[in-house]
């Protein structure tokens, strides 16, 4: 196996978008977002994590109790993040309900959502295309003196219209900065 420093990618910077279902996704990493994207700005220094879940069930053979085998049971990708800019956007994702700069805090559930997560790194820009992802767990928000008000948030995939559960990572391309 050869060795390539250049494939170590370092998630220097980067931003999440999201968009209502069936918003046109992006095909590149250097395709214009379709203006229906909106993005959450600022995030913490923390970044940006990628859980992917699988639980398995394991069966036993009735000699010996080996195991013989596993099954899938479940699957899930997650992402978390804490956006720190306070705008629409990110208001818009953590609460739901943003009209006019008034944001209602209630029980209701937050709509599904297209999402692109991008990463830049060294000039170049890569992808993450989620067709269908929904906030489904939102953290403590603190209101302090000494840092930025945070919106945490957990952020989990569904199946898009081809039936199945992912997450599109693009090649990478090059960034140019505007």
């Amino acid at each position: 196996m050869t060795l390539d420093a250049s494939n170590v990618e370092v998630a220097v910077s980067g931003a999440v978008y999201f968009a209502p279902l069936g918003t046109t996704l992006p095909a590149t990493s250097s395709a214009p977002l379709d203006p229906a994207f909106k993005a959450v700005g600022y995030l913490s220094a923390d970044g940006i994590t990628e859980n992917t879940e699988a639980d398995v069930t394991s069966i036993n053979a009735w000699q010996n109790g080996d195991e013989v085998r596993t099954v899938q049971t479940t699957h899930a990708i997650r992402y978390g993040f804490t956006m720190i800019e306070t705008n629409e956007a990110s208001l818009t994702a953590y609460y739901g309900d943003y009209n006019a700069g008034t944001v209602e805090v209630t029980g209701k559930q937050l709509p599904r959502q297209a999402m692109v997560i991008e990463v830049i790194d060294n000039g170049m820009i890569r992808r993450r295309v989620a067709e269908v992802a929904q906030v489904t767990e939102r953290g403590e928000v603190t209101l302090t003196n000494s840092d930025a008000t945070g919106y945490p948030v957990t952020v989990t995939c569904y199946p898009g219209s081809d039936g199945k559960t992912k997450v599109t990572i693009l090649p990478p391309a090059a960034f140019a900065e505007s």
